[in-house]
């Protein structure tokens, strides 16, 4: 079963309350499991948890006239900041004083993320965030890499996110979530553990864009965004733990986030273009085939649309890929336009919307 099929099986099993196992999410006998399970104690040992918290990152970033831009963060200790010396440098802490610039006006951070979350905590954390903010324009949840660690079935995962995503939609937030990092980098966990975290990592991210986008957020993925960097500096990158980021590992999350952060604030940034650009294979498709891309791309965003007026195709809602992260388009990386490949080919109308631009409110004339 290929990934966009089992993130549509696990997404549909999380709306009518199903569950897979852990043992399920593998295929693996009791025997592989038990391997599993004494690895894993082997790698929390190296791994460890030096830290004692995280940085209070809750505050009002910036100045400015007018009555200030109210972000939330939500999700795990990545979203909290666990690694980072100072509150300044956690992802929240970022993004915050960045659209406080570019706004012109001052941006309140209110950080409700707990170390050690997974997203069966998510209900709670909503709940008390949005107590404390009723009106939030956005907010960013970061989730997933302590749900693979203590196996939580995939649809509970998923589940849960939906419903988190979905209140603070109801809220009127503009929701951007950073899916599962790739836990297959953190080099001190053994094999072969590393490589099936890393297929866990991936099919639950490509599951929670499936479920975030009908539910009216978007996506970011994190992936193995940190994996390059940490291989040639992981002293630089990664925390005293070897688990969570450091502060630079945090600046480059946040600024896979940042762009699609101020979209969705209507912000002017980086890449205020609605358009995707078919020579870097940004394309429109079923959010399936969509969220399996992303999960490969690390700091491609992932949002709903329209294709020709419909929002819905027969696998599910449309929705466009965006590589926000704009970085010098060379003339050997272009591509030429082509037709999408497997499951997208098949669910797009005979007037392919890969080959035009589209916002999100529906298809639009060529970039």
């Amino acid at each position: 079963m290929g990934r966009a099929r089992r993130a549509r099986k696990i997404a549909s099993r999380a709306a009518y309350g199903g569950g897979i196992g852990a043992a399920g999410l593998i295929g693996a006998g009791l025997t592989t499991w038990g391997l599993l399970l004494g690895e894993s104690v082997i790698a929390r040992r190296i791994v460890g948890q030096p830290f004692d918290g995280a940085p209070d990152s809750n505050g009002t970033y910036g100045a400015g006239p007018g009555e200030p831009i109210q972000l939330l963060v939500i999700g795990d200790s990545t979203a909290r900041g666990m690694g980072a010396d100072e509150a300044h440098q956690t992802v929240g802490a970022i993004i915050a004083a960045t659209a406080a610039a570019l706004a012109g006006r001052p941006v309140h951070l209110t950080n409700v993320a707990v170390v050690g979350a997974v997203s069966t905590d998510l209900t709670g954390q909503v709940e008390q965030a949005l107590e404390a903010v009723p009106a939030p324009d956005a907010a960013i949840i970061m989730i997933g890499a302590n749900d693979v660690t203590s196996r939580l079935p995939r649809a509970t995962s998923v589940r849960h996110l939906s419903a988190a995503v979905l209140a603070l939609r109801e809220a009127g937030a503009e929701v951007i979530v950073g899916t599962c990092p790739d836990l297959g980098v953190i080099q001190p966990v053994p094999q072969p553990l590393r490589t099936l975290a890393r297929r866990w990592s991936r099919d639950l991210a490509a599951a929670q864009t499936v479920a975030v986008i009908e539910h009216g957020g978007r996506t970011v993925s994190l992936g193995d965004l940190l994996g390059p960097e940490f291989s040639k500096s992981p002293a630089v990158m990664f925390s005293a733990d070897r688990f969570h980021p450091s502060a630079a590992g945090y600046a480059r999350a946040a600024s896979a986030l940042l762009p699609s952060v101020l979209d969705a604030l209507g912000q002017s940034g980086v890449d205020d273009r609605h358009a995707p650009d078919i020579r870097r294979r940004e394309t429109v498709g079923p959010v399936s085939v969509a969220a399996t891309r992303a999960v490969a791309d690390p700091g491609t965003e992932v949002s709903g649309t329209d294709v020709h007026g419909s929002q819905r195709g027969s696998r599910g809602r449309w929705a466009v890929l965006m590589r926000r992260q704009r970085t010098p388009l060379q003339e050997s990386d272009a591509v030429e336009a082509e037709q999408p490949t497997g499951d997208a080919s098949s669910e797009l109308p005979a007037d392919d919307p890969t080959a035009v631009g589209t916002d999100h409110n529906g298809i639009q004339s060529a970039p």
